[in-house]
């Protein structure tokens, strides 16, 4: 409301209208709300919780190894795939919950370590441990 009658010339204006700044701002709001679920990755993954600290080692443990020429060895004695559940439930002497640690070589390639985790499964023993050497801190 002006009650200054007098002059009829123009004044300029020397305020920042915000109106508009708004306007753009709560559209780019609107936009990236909706565009931000979109660009997530839609695979559900369930994953663990990992633990620096090493577990403590059993007492007796069950290694199973896969060696480079893809033979099995169950401690220190050679064993065949056809004789391993029944070598495995005199090891474990009939212990189903015992956790078995399959130690492969490195060359090994990964579908043969799958296959001997399936006569695993196969066999009942379905406490599995993948070993592995720890890597030196300095590299």
């Amino acid at each position: 409301m002006r009650l200054d009658h007098g002059d009829d010339a123009l004044n300029e204006v020397h305020e920042i209208n915000v109106t508009p700044f708004i306007d753009v701002m709560l559209v780019l709001l609107i936009i990236f709300m909706v565009a931000a679920p979109l660009a997530t990755v839609d695979i559900k993954v369930n994953l663990p919780a990992v633990s620096a600290e090493p577990q403590q080692r059993p007492d007796e443990p069950l290694y199973l190894t896969l060696k480079s020429d893809l033979s099995l060895a169950l401690g220190d004695e050679s064993v065949s795939r056809e004789r391993l559940p029944g070598t495995l439930d005199a090891a474990a002497k009939g212990d189903k919950d015992r956790p078995i640690y399959l130690r492969a070589d490195k060359t090994v390639p990964y579908g043969e370590v799958m296959e001997v985790m399936n006569l695993l499964r196969a066999a009942g023993y379905l406490k599995m441990a993948l070993v592995g050497l720890e890597k030196a801190s300095g590299s």
